[in-house]
């Protein structure tokens, strides 16, 4: 999927994700960011917390996740989380258990598994996003990768 295959909007909220990540890196923490975005226009951000929070479950995705409980169901049905790399299994697990309704990532999990090395201390966990979404009893959509340079780029020199 191209940056072109989404709307101007669209591609605004998926570089925000990005510029989350870029802000959880320079605060010491992985980067990686992500964004809601209701129907109404109601946007809530998350970025990775996992370093400075002590917490190996503080991903940006779920620790965007735990401030939804706060919006009704159908809002969520109809709501589109943008997130900066594809979601681990975690999260994406995440994701539907939230009820959000679509998901649109930047950076594919086979890609950042090429930036980062073994030695990063960070065992991929090899399960798309797309797959743990797909075994639910409710759809969630799910769009990409999106071609972001910004998405790599944030990555670039962190994992060595």
């Amino acid at each position: 999927m191209t940056s072109g295959d989404l709307t101007a909007t669209e591609l605004e909220h998926l570089e925000r994700a990005v510029a989350l990540a870029q802000q959880a890196r320079d605060r010491g923490n992985h980067p990686f960011g992500a964004v809601l975005v209701t129907p109404d226009g109601i946007i809530l951000e998350g970025l990775n917390t996992v370093v400075t929070g002590a917490d190996p479950t503080g991903h940006a995705e779920l620790n965007l996740v735990r401030q939804t409980g706060k919006l009704d169901a159908t809002v969520l049905a109809a709501s589109v989380m943008y997130a900066s790399t594809e979601p681990c299994a975690m999260c994406a697990g995440s994701v539907y258990w939230s009820g959000v309704g679509r998901l649109v990532y930047a950076l594919a999990a086979e890609e950042l598994t090429a930036i980062v090395a073994d030695a990063a201390g960070v065992p991929p966990l090899r399960l798309p996003a797309r797959e743990v979404l797909g075994r639910g009893d409710r759809m969630v959509v799910v769009d990409g990768p999106v071609d972001l340079a910004s998405a790599k780029a944030v990555h670039e020199g962190f994992w060595s």
